[in-house]
């Protein structure tokens, strides 16, 4: 039976461990989020180590106890200071969904040069040891495409490539710039890789973004295969792990592979999205040899000529909640295939995106939601 010395040394030894571990634990956090305003269960930012020093030291306390002390203490320090202390080498960011397609969003209005590079984008969008998100988003300077744009964008995907432009990033995008300026609901002109974009965010935060008119020209999408439909290609059979599907190619600024099914079953009831297994194909259709720059892919089930279910397979993230670009490409393959008319509800795992594609000036607009989940900081 140990005597009150020797207790108290074994306390002291303890207490000097985890103080060790907790070193460990900081030193090896790699996104360090600060001050989540909207969520902060999200989030679990690493113990002060003053605090925890402090409250160790305690005599007369459990270890147990003394923990407890310290995380109050760590929790109740001035939120002010953990920003000061992270001083000019952290970024700010906010993270947006729109219909559960979620991305870090960054503002780099002050910068030519992109504040992360795209190494250390696919780390925070890691859901483990990351933020979780499926790209990363900069607000960039105009000028990207004209001079008159408010602002440009600029892109990471979750595994660290750069896409064109993404329909749900940019209505995230929108929200995010009207929010950190505290505008009023207007409408935007954005540069982008895919060209000018024009979202409007209106009052009941809703994002009207008007994508272009879509590219059918099979090199332009590009897709190897030769048009088979006024200029465009049209229920081309691939071959994809042995089966031969009837593929649409559209590009809205990116390149998209719009299905509804198989050779023979496409007409015949066609797909039912709820049964396919997207992680099994999905990769396949991604890395086809007819689309040289890989291609993102939807897969549809046609409900009736006014709403569709699409599931999608995204370049460079996968199988993703939603996907604006896509459900814009998918009404105009629709349309083309003659399912649908062109003003048509797409649902997504996420949610409802409203599609519409003129006929007056063959340009496509998307309407749906952007919302914030929570904001922090984080090392570059």
């Amino acid at each position: 039976m140990m005597n009150g010395a020797d207790r108290k040394k074994g306390v002291t030894k303890i207490s000097t461990k985890l103080l060790e571990c907790c070193h460990v634990y900081a030193s090896r956090s790699t996104t360090a989020i600060a001050h989540s305003r909207a969520h902060p269960a999200l989030v679990s930012p690493a113990l002060s180590m003053s605090a925890m020093s402090s409250v160790l030291s305690l005599p007369g306390t459990s270890l147990a106890a003394r923990v407890r002390r310290a995380r109050t203490a760590h929790r109740a320090s001035p939120r002010s200071s953990t920003v000061a202390a992270a001083g000019s080498d952290k970024v700010q960011f906010a993270k947006y969904q729109g219909l559960g397609n979620d991305f870090v969003l960054v503002d780099n209005r002050d910068s030519d040069v992109i504040k992360m590079s795209s190494e250390r984008c696919a780390e925070l969008c890691d859901r483990n040891f990351g933020i979780g998100a499926d790209g990363v988003i900069f607000a960039m300077p105009p000028g990207l495409v004209q001079q008159d744009e408010d602002y440009s964008m600029r892109m990471y995907n979750s595994d660290g490539t750069e896409p064109e432009m993404c329909g749900n990033g940019i209505r995230c995008l929108a929200n995010f710039v009207a929010d950190v300026d505290g505008a009023s609901p207007k409408a935007y002109k954005v540069g982008t890789l895919a060209g000018l974009i024009q979202p409007e965010v209106r009052a009941d935060g809703q994002v009207a973004v008007d994508m272009g008119e879509p590219v059918l020209n099979p090199p332009d999408v590009p897709f190897t295969e030769s048009a088979t439909q006024d200029g465009a290609a049209v229920r081309v059979p691939i071959e994809v792990k042995g089966d031969t599907w009837l593929v649409t190619a559209v590009s809205m600024g990116n390149p998209h592979c719009i299905t509804f099914g198989k050779e023979g079953e496409c007409d015949n009831g066609g797909i039912k999205v709820d049964d396919l297994d997207l992680s099994a194909i999905g990769p396949s259709f991604e890395a086809h040899k007819t689309f040289p720059a890989k291609t993102n892919t939807e897969f549809v089930e046609v409900v009736n000529r006014n709403y569709v279910k699409m599931h999608v397979w995204e370049r460079g993230a996968g199988a993703t909640l939603a996907c604006g670009t896509g459900a814009c490409a998918t009404v105009v393959a629709a349309v083309l295939e003659g399912r649908t008319e062109r003003k048509c509800t797409v649902e997504l795992p996420g949610g409802p995106l409203e599609i519409e594609w003129r006929e007056s000036d063959n340009r496509v607009i998307m309407t749906g939601p952007a919302k914030m989940v929570f904001d922090g900081d984080v090392t570059p």
